[in-house]
């Protein structure tokens, strides 16, 4: 079977979304950053509340890293270059400062969500419309709407829970291809002795980007379907009734990469963050923190991230720190 006549009876995103619920105009006209404006003040000092040892975790990956970056297939990885060491000064032509100082300078090239990353609102769409109504055509040569920029700009701070998926089921790290439902999140939740409450900041451990440093790379990568959450109306209903402004996971797509019923291509970046304006944190390193979680039984926090204030852009690296 080819794959054109594998997909022949894939539904577009207009059709399988069509009743699918919005957020657009809730918070008004212009708004750009959705869903974040649940975290008011009260969210913030709520997550305060959780800290109890002032222990921290920071969750970017590592970028460069010689073992190399897990990244969206089709991305190159971050190359990082030094323009100025110690053999320009060897060699005599470094600068010269009063005082003999020396410096090094680099530089760096890499996608902007090729490491630990948040999505502009704007990253996605379908029917023509970004997140609020906007027009697609906003996105051309910078995204004149819902960019990073307003993200970064307002900060997140919020109660984080981490789900330890992977650990509920008993595994290191779920499966190529494995899903879950939000009903899966809260029967993991309360085995960990939790409850997802509303407006919290949703940490996903999967365990998959994890396993891409145990993992040789092409295997990685071999017919690449991530596991993940998987669309279905309750789980889009379960989400905006919970007012859950940031979905956080150790995966590159924040969900399975192909729906295993619909066979469409990542829905929910569109049911949730196109709709419900959700803000998607990806490629996160969760796998510390969740040993520590399992350690003490403590499985919220402060969550804090900013990311990057890229005018424009469609993403931006982010190294967010959660307190204990």
């Amino acid at each position: 079977m080819t794959e054109t006549e594998e997909t022949l009876g894939t539904p577009t995103l207009q059709e399988l979304l069509r009743d699918s619920p919005k957020n657009w105009g809730k918070w008004g006209p212009e708004d750009e950053v959705g869903s974040l404006n649940y975290l008011t003040v009260e969210e913030a000092q709520r997550g305060a509340a959780e800290i109890r040892t002032g222990k921290s975790f920071t969750l970017a990956i590592p970028i460069g890293n010689p073992e190399g970056d897990p990244i969206w297939p089709g991305r190159k990885t971050a190359v990082r270059t030094n323009v100025m060491d110690r053999r320009n000064f060897l060699c005599g032509t470094g600068p010269s400062f009063n005082g003999d100082l020396e410096y090094a300078d680099d530089v760096i090239t890499m996608y902007l969500q090729g490491t630990s990353q948040y999505d502009a609102l704007g990253h996605m769409w379908y029917g023509e419309k970004i997140y609020n109504g906007y027009a697609a055509e906003t996105t051309i040569g910078s995204l004149k709407k819902a960019s990073v920029f307003p993200i970064a700009e307002r900060g997140i701070v919020g109660r984080g829970i981490l789900i330890d998926i992977a650990r509920f089921r008993g595994k290191a790290a779920l499966e190529r291809g494995e899903t879950f439902s939000h009903e899966d999140l809260v029967a993991a939740a309360s085995a960990q002795g939790v409850t997802i409450h509303k407006r919290d900041i949703l940490l996903i451990r999967t365990g998959w980007v994890g396993s891409y440093y145990e993992t040789e790379e092409t295997e990685f990568y071999r017919d690449f379907l991530e596991p993940g959450l998987t669309y279905s109306p309750q789980l889009v209903e379960w989400f905006r009734d919970m007012e859950i402004p940031n979905l956080v996971t150790d995966t590159i797509g924040n969900e399975v990469t192909r729906d295993p019923v619909s066979g469409v291509d990542l829905p929910l970046h569109n049911a949730l963050m196109r709709n419900l304006g959700i803000a998607f944190t990806e490629i996160i390193a969760l796998d510390k923190l969740a040993e520590d979680c399992s350690s003490d039984g403590q499985w919220t926090f402060l969550y804090t991230a900013a990311p990057m204030k890229i005018v424009g852009g469609s993403g931006a690296p982010v190294n967010p720190v959660v307190i204990k």
